[in-house]
């Protein structure tokens, strides 16, 4: 039986996908875990796999159309099989997640939508009112399997014109709750004294000189999460200066046994390298406040800020503790290429524990950078510039690096961060400690 293939949810903030390209033709056969098409998300660009065999009968969202999560995109079945009933959703934002390809089942929906479930009858009632219950195949073999009566959703499912599809006989057999909330009543009729409501004032026009822009769907995850992180986690900061005399020393040597191997460390590395082996040695501050609970992380999972021209993304940098030196380089640089091209998969941008984020190749000195929940913490890294300091009662000029620690206030306490910050400044100061 024709089955609808719908957007899945391909990042943790995802809540529309573009259809990059198809890799796959109408009237192509298809098995299980092939790729079918690439998907532009808010992070990255990923691929969609096939859940089932068959083949790819129709396609109802084209290359470089946009679509809802839970929309159907195509329709995947037997050779010759009528699809006529199929077609694109008109873009409803309601639709639930699909499950397939592994992705996050949806939210049970609230208690307040629910509905009683009556046993279906052999052969559905046409829905009160009259006309025909629009409900596709797939989503009318559920119901029947599952004894459920489709009537209680009759023109509240999440296709075009209130069609009932899977994701909806899927989420009301979850919760017991309708494909969409019920019309709200309308609204009392007020007096006959009472005075007419003022007319609302249209949003101003920007100057002609000024230009109004879309946010790609990356810069509005970001303003949505930062904005979200600012305002619900308790930030407090830690600063101090590292003197990177040896570790530069020993970069510069180092790249200079490795040119013949195509590896090229950078100062990013070795700061990385430092944090993950200081996450080790503080399991104190290595963990994270989820849902009034704290979950030890068991592994150094680095997150590295990379800024594009749409937004920025964070690849992740997985078991960072573990690796040697060369290795992480290489890996890193990996992650940061594929991020500028936007081919990076969906488990490189998620499961960080802790990120660091480095401006000072652009110059800046010092900043403090917004934590990446529910991550406990984010470093700033600015510029090596050379300063005057005291060493050993004198004055000297030493190439010194300021860095800003923003902790999570309910996953570490000022004096967690603070023997933090000084283990990432003992391995950046005595840099072959980064190498055993």
């Amino acid at each position: 039986m024709a089955e609808e293939i719908v957007m899945p949810r391909l990042s943790d903030t995802m809540e529309r996908g573009t259809i990059a390209r198809w890799l796959v033709h109408e009237g192509d056969a298809v098995h299980e875990g092939d790729v079918l098409a690439e998907i532009e998300t808010d992070k990255a660009t990923m691929e969609l796999n096939a859940y089932s065999d068959g083949v790819l009968l129709r396609i109802l969202v084209q290359d470089g159309e946009a679509a809802e999560l839970g929309a159907p995109i195509a329709v995947v079945g037997a050779e010759g099989e009528d699809v006529s009933g199929f077609s694109a959703a008109s873009g409803n934002g309601d639709a639930a997640a699909a499950d397939g390809a592994g992705e996050t089942e949806a939210a049970p929906p609230a208690a307040s939508e629910a509905v009683a479930a009556a046993p279906a009858p052999d052969a559905p009632a046409p829905p009160a009112g009259g006309g025909t219950l629009k409900a596709s195949p797939v989503a009318r073999r559920m119901a029947s399997d599952a004894g459920f009566d489709l009537r209680g959703l009759a023109g509240k499912g999440s296709g075009p014109d209130g069609r009932i599809v899977r994701v909806d006989v899927e989420r009301a057999l979850a919760g017991g709750a309708s494909a969409a909330p019920a019309a709200a009543a309308p609204p009392a009729q007020a007096p006959a004294s009472a005075p007419a409501p003022a007319p609302a004032r249209a949003a101003a026009a920007p100057p002609e000189a000024d230009t109004v822009i879309e946010p790609s769907p990356m810069l509005k995850a970001v303003a949505r999460r930062m904005s979200e992180s600012k305002a619900q986690v308790p930030h407090f900061y830690l600063q101090c200066e590292i003197d990177m005399a040896k570790a530069l020393a020993l970069r510069e040597e180092l790249n200079a046994e490795l040119a013949d191997e195509g590896v090229k460390l950078t100062v990013n590395d070795l700061i990385v390298r430092a944090c993950a082996l200081a996450l080790r040695d503080h399991p104190q501050f290595h963990r994270s406040w989820i849902d009034g609970k704290l979950y030890q992380h068991g592994a150094a999972h680095v997150g590295v800020a990379v800024a594009l021209d749409e937004g920025l993304i964070v690849p992740v940098i997985r078991n960072a503790d573990s690796l040697p030196l060369r290795e992480l380089a290489v890996v890193a640089r990996d992650l940061v290429a594929r991020a500028r091209s936007g081919s990076l998969r969906q488990q490189e941008i998620e499961g960080g524990t802790f990120s660091v984020s480095n401006l000072g190749m652009l110059g800046i000195t010092s900043f403090q950078a917004i934590i990446n929940p529910p991550e406990p913490g984010i470093l700033a890294v600015g510029s090596v510039v050379e300063r005057a300091t005291g060493v050993g009662g004198q004055v000297v000029v030493r190439p010194l690096m300021t860095v800003n620690l923003s902790v999570d206030h309910r996953a570490a306490s000022g004096a967690d961060g603070a023997r933090l910050l000084q283990t990432v400044t003992r391995y950046l100061e005595h840099p072959l400690l980064l190498l055993v």
